[in-house]
């Protein structure tokens, strides 16, 4: 296997390592991820209306979102801590769709991307926000995690949102 197709978090036999960064610049990081929480069109309307029994579900799952980042690497095991220098989580209801959009982003001046800090950001504002309605409704559902961007390491990347 040749060095660009080995997995950087993988030593020569085949053992989990944390990837040596020491060598690498220092740069601004930036990553942006999103979630999405399906739930039934009374669920976002009570969201909509802030009559949720458990109180502020968005502001609630933001503060949730912002811990999560700046808690990845003791969530993770081969992630690095990095130095956040921002982060933001933000949610939207879409009640056209019956979702409400999660969308986080992570930005660090590091040797290493902050994709998994806005991932990790994305992913428990979404459980934050199930938790927060699970007494109202059964059954909502969290998908669509993924990356839209990240920039300032050795490529940069772009995708689509999910779901358009």
């Amino acid at each position: 296997m040749s060095d660009e197709q080995r997995l950087s978090h993988l030593d020569e036999s085949g053992s989990a390592r944390m990837v040596d960064v020491g060598d690498k610049a220092e740069t601004e990081r930036h990553a942006i991820a999103e979630a999405v929480v399906t739930m039934d069109p009374e669920t976002i309307e009570i969201l909509r209306r802030g009559d949720a029994p458990k109180g502020d579900v968005i502001g609630t799952a933001r503060i949730a979102g912002i811990q999560a980042a700046k808690r990845t690497a003791d969530l993770i095991p081969l992630c690095h801590p990095l130095p956040l220098t921002h982060i933001d989580v933000r949610a939207s209801l879409e009640p056209e769709s019956n979702w409400v959009r999660i969308t986080a982003e992570a930005t660090a001046y590091a040797r290493t991307g902050v994709e998994m800090e806005a991932m990790t950001a994305a992913t428990i504002a979404a459980l934050t926000v199930y938790d927060m309605v699970k007494g109202i409704q059964q059954g909502a559902q969290i998908g669509g995690v993924h990356l839209i961007e990240k920039s300032g390491g050795k490529r940069d990347y772009s995708g689509a949102r999910w779901p358009e």
